[in-house]
């Protein structure tokens, strides 16, 4: 599975080493851009090969692009989330390219700003269908790939993108709320499913606070526009306050912690939450 053995303890001169992913071939659904793209970086430059996956081409590939500049090696594919037979082609491609599978990071997700009473039954189920099952194919399909005997056969490790909102609950958006709570108790099930199977696969939930990326931006924008609060400075002023560590968070917060749960250094971790949140839900 890895290459520290699981029955032994790592000693201090293999600490930073514990941190590579040299060698390792790494599949992100939603690469291209935000935190899915920064985790790829991230990867590709721990010595990851790395597929970048999303339904956004161009900037997928300008992914790829960032990534082959500092002499890293990625590839682009076009993924659909929801779609299993997309899944099925995806991982059959980056098993023939790369030669196998170490990690898979579920990050393609939506957001829907709205209020419950006024939230389409349709939208509802979107939401539900990108979020969550999304994430339950691509921990299928990794899983079976990963497992002994599978196309891969190591093991490897599973990390889902939840967030505090899979945590706690937010004003305006009960469907992604909910869908994301889902990924949490998702990610539980396959981690005790993996380990009391034997599978060699670790499963982890990352839970970001609000981060600087355009669906970051996108949720201070309709607390404004649904009213919640009279302007974008105030959005951006209690969000920042809600978060005691004093500022938001970048993309490249949650890749780090991302790099973390890939590595051997987490190779005890397994169902866990991290909620890197500048300690939003400790409150």
């Amino acid at each position: 599975m890895n290459s520290l053995d699981k029955g032994r303890v790592p000693n201090s001169s293999e600490a930073m080493k514990a941190f590579s992913l040299a060698g390792r071939v790494a599949l992100i659904s939603g690469g291209a851009r935000g935190i899915g793209a920064e985790i790829a970086l991230a990867f590709a430059s721990a010595g990851a090969n790395v597929m970048v996956t999303d339904i956004n081409e161009e900037q997928g590939r300008q992914t790829v692009e960032k990534i082959a500049s500092f002499g890293g090696v990625a590839e682009f594919m076009r993924l659909d989330a929801a779609d299993e037979a997309n899944w099925e082609s995806v991982l059959a491609t980056t098993l023939q390219r790369f030669g196998g599978l170490d990690v898979l990071v579920n990050n393609a997700g939506i957001e829907l700003f709205q209020f419950l009473t006024d939230t389409r039954v349709e939208d509802f189920r979107r939401i539900l269908d990108v979020n969550v099952t999304g994430v339950f194919l691509g921990c299928k399909h990794a899983m079976r790939a990963m497992r002994p005997g599978g196309a891969a056969g190591n093991g490897g490790s599973i990390i889902n993108l939840s967030s505090i909102g899979g945590l706690v609950g937010f004003t305006g958006l009960g469907a992604y709320v909910a869908s994301k709570g889902a990924v949490r108790l998702l990610t539980k099930s396959v981690a005790v499913e993996c380990g009391q199977l034997g599978l060699g696969i670790r499963c982890n939930s990352i839970h970001p606070g609000l981060v600087k990326t355009e669906m970051g931006q996108q949720v201070l924008q309709q607390y404004v526009d649904f009213k919640l609060v009279p302007d974008l400075d105030s959005a951006k002023s209690e969000f920042v306050a809600a978060h005691p560590i004093g500022f938001l968070g970048e993309p490249v917060d949650i890749a780090l912690a991302a790099l973390y749960l890939a590595s051997d250094a987490a190779r005890w971790v397994t169902g866990a939450e991290l909620a890197v949140d500048g300690g939003f839900t400790a409150i």
